[in-house]
């Protein structure tokens, strides 16, 4: 498995007690497989993605991540496993105005110590594979949502993770726009070899998945395909 939850117990403080976020959750993605998270508002999705992000550190339980047990692990040290084998896509691009396309790719190969040049040759690679190439020198106000979304997956990839958490990817866009955003996350998840967290509240886009499993009250259960 490229990603593996186990047994992760989450709580946060509420009053005089503790409120549980993820009660006990298991769950494995392999590489190659999208794996698509359902839930009401409140029901722990977020916290499941921070945690397989190691943005926030369980009460119990295990993180695997490409391979590296996280359990122990520094700030640092997990600031440097995000870097190299972890791609987030976020709800909204939060693009930088004034970098082009190109540009917007690049930061990322520049935080982890990359040359300018190879840095570059890897962006307009990521473009071509996200069906913009033609757009590289395109600064965000020039494109639409679909297109800044799928910059944001290009990013997310820059550094060749062997996981991508994809965090409602569809929720600023209409269907048609969705739905093309959401093939291109699973071919892109096929074609790298990633394993691939979905989460989404649109059951439209489930068929694309290969395990769909949702969050209620904390805990995991599979749900069907359709998301019936």
């Amino acid at each position: 498995m490229s990603l593996s939850l186990t047994d992760i117990t989450l709580t946060y403080p509420d009053g005089d007690g503790r409120l549980t976020a993820l009660d006990r959750v298991t769950l494995d993605v392999p590489r190659g497989g999208l794996t698509a998270v359902i839930g009401p508002s409140g029901s722990g999705k977020s916290s499941l993605l921070a945690v397989a992000a190691t943005l926030i550190t369980p009460d119990s339980g295990t993180v695997t991540v490409d391979g590296t047990d996280t359990t122990g692990m520094s700030r640092g040290e997990l600031a440097g496993l995000r870097r190299h084998r972890i791609g987030i896509v976020f709800q909204q691009p939060n693009l930088l105005a004034s970098l082009t396309a190109a540009e917007q790719l690049q930061v990322m190969a520049h935080l982890d110590g990359r040359r300018a040049r190879a840095a570059r040759g890897r962006a307009l690679e990521l473009l071509d594979a996200v069906g913009l190439a033609d757009l590289a020198g395109r600064r965000p106000h020039q494109l639409s949502g679909g297109q800044r979304q799928r910059i944001n997956i290009a990013r997310a990839l820059m550094n060749d993770p062997g996981v991508l958490l994809v965090d409602e990817p569809t929720s600023a866009l209409d269907h048609e726009r969705g739905a093309a955003v959401i093939d291109l996350i699973t071919r892109l998840t096929r074609e790298r070899g990633t394993a691939t967290v979905l989460v989404t509240h649109d059951h439209a886009h489930l068929a694309a998945a290969d395990r769909v499993t949702e969050v209620f009250d904390g805990r995991l259960g599979l749900a069907s395909p359709t998301g019936s």
